[in-house]
């Protein structure tokens, strides 16, 4: 059959010889935007927009700091609050669930959020973004049922997934998420109603769930990539330790978020370090030093080790007193999100896209800065040198991010290489 075709119709020749013209119905706008490579799956505009808004917070955090933006504490939540928010549930836990809708699609074989759904959810969490700035109440409660409604599309889908695919090693991140999400619904709340201790409290409860969540993930990536992808790695099981460790950093969790309501005879201290403990052994048995040269692989280990140095040093918090449970945890956020975040989707947004799993030298240099912050905001408020701390800290951030952004924006939008 010839075809002889028009902007708006397309004129057939047919069996019998005769021209039938058919109207033809242009692609909407909204096709032609869904169909962009941006929003083929969740890894894409969730990597590229999270590390941007990180980027963007962690400098607004350090010009408040220096007192070069009052308008912080004049607008929306409680500065530390708005902080914690931004980069706690705005960054990690964005990525985090990004990573998991995308995960799942190769876990289930089944397709995962794609298309206009994907573009809807995105914009709820632009929303959320600008939201949080408002003074008004209606606004702030907007913002806090458009942040719950992203959690529950995204738990949805995500369930949806694992459910019908019968997925059963992957029910545990349906709680896992729906946990999550309460600290963070509870977590706005308290502050907006004037409780922003309770607030920081449940702040802190989300980074153990984190822990928890990194040692689950991390638990398979990250022997997985080391045993494929580092020359003459001989990386040991460790299955008791994968039994027990759950439960450990459950019930460190569960006695830390006790602690703030009901007075308890003892604190999470114990656990905290039996939970670092268990995960540098687990390490151990990883054969993290055959990975020194390969980026991708190294810069996972070393955000590991600060999540088992992170969890002893916050347990070793309660009974020194120069070492202050903040200091300490920002060796988790920092040294193991930020670390494990970055080296994650570095090699993710290569590897989904069709690209080699060779990161822009650059980025080596990334995950260094990541490390060396975290450490930096460690160690040197030991010193009694907390201003030089968190402006190290954040310029490390910042830089690393900021490189990502550089080199892996175009990979992000762009459609797989044939």
């Amino acid at each position: 059959m010839q075809t002889i075709s028009s902007p708006k119709t397309k004129q057939v020749l047919s069996a019998s010889g005769e021209v039938e013209a058919v109207l033809v119905k242009p692609d909407s706008l909204l096709s032609k935007l869904s169909d962009m490579p941006l929003w083929e799956l969740a890894f894409r505009p969730w990597f590229l927009a999270a590390t941007l808004s990180s980027v963007l917070s962690i400098a607004a955090w350090l010009l408040f700091l220096h007192g070069q933006l009052p308008s912080l504490a004049t607008t929306g939540l409680s500065p530390v609050v708005w902080h914690i928010h931004e980069m706690l549930f705005g960054f990690a836990a964005t990525i985090a669930v990004g990573f998991l809708l995308t995960a799942a699609q190769t876990w289930t074989n089944r397709r995962s959020i794609n298309g206009l759904p994907l573009i809807a959810l995105t914009l709820i969490w632009l929303a959320v973004r600008g939201l949080l700035w408002s003074n008004d109440p209606k606004l702030q409660l907007a913002a806090v049922a458009l942040q719950a409604s992203w959690w529950l599309i995204s738990i949805g889908y995500l369930a949806n997934m694992v459910i019908k695919a019968k997925s059963n090693r992957n029910y545990q991140f349906i709680p896992l998420l729906t946990a999550m999400m309460s600290f963070n619904i509870g977590f706005l709340l308290a502050d907006i109603n004037g409780y922003t201790e309770l607030a920081m409290h449940l702040s802190r409860c989300a980074i153990l769930l984190f822990c928890l969540l990194v040692g689950i993930i991390g638990g398979r990536v990250i022997p997985f990539f080391t045993g494929r992808g580092a020359e003459n790695a001989k990386v040991k099981s460790t299955p008791q330790l994968d039994k027990w460790l759950p439960w450990v950093s459950l019930l460190g969790l569960a006695v830390f978020f006790s602690g703030y309501f009901i007075e308890l005879p003892f604190t999470p201290a114990t656990l905290l370090i039996l939970a670092g403990v268990m995960h540098l052994l687990r390490l151990l048995n990883w054969n993290s030093l055959a990975t020194l040269k390969v980026p991708l692989l190294w810069s996972l280990h070393g955000s590991y080790l600060a999540l088992a140095l992170g969890l002893i040093a916050l347990g070793t918090s309660y009974h020194i007193d120069a070492l202050r449970f903040a200091d300490a945890l920002h060796l988790i956020t920092v040294g193991t999100l930020g670390a494990m975040i970055l080296a994650m989707i570095a090699r993710v947004s290569l590897g989904h896209t069709g690209r080699p799993l060779k990161p822009h030298f650059s980025i080596n240099i990334a995950f260094m800065l990541i490390l060396a912050g975290a450490l930096a905001r460690v160690i040197l408020p030991l010193a009694q040198q907390p201003i030089l701390a968190w402006d190290i800290s954040a310029t490390c951030w910042v830089v690393a991010f900021s490189l990502f952004i550089w080199h892996y924006s175009l990979i992000l939008m762009r459609p797989r290489p044939n």
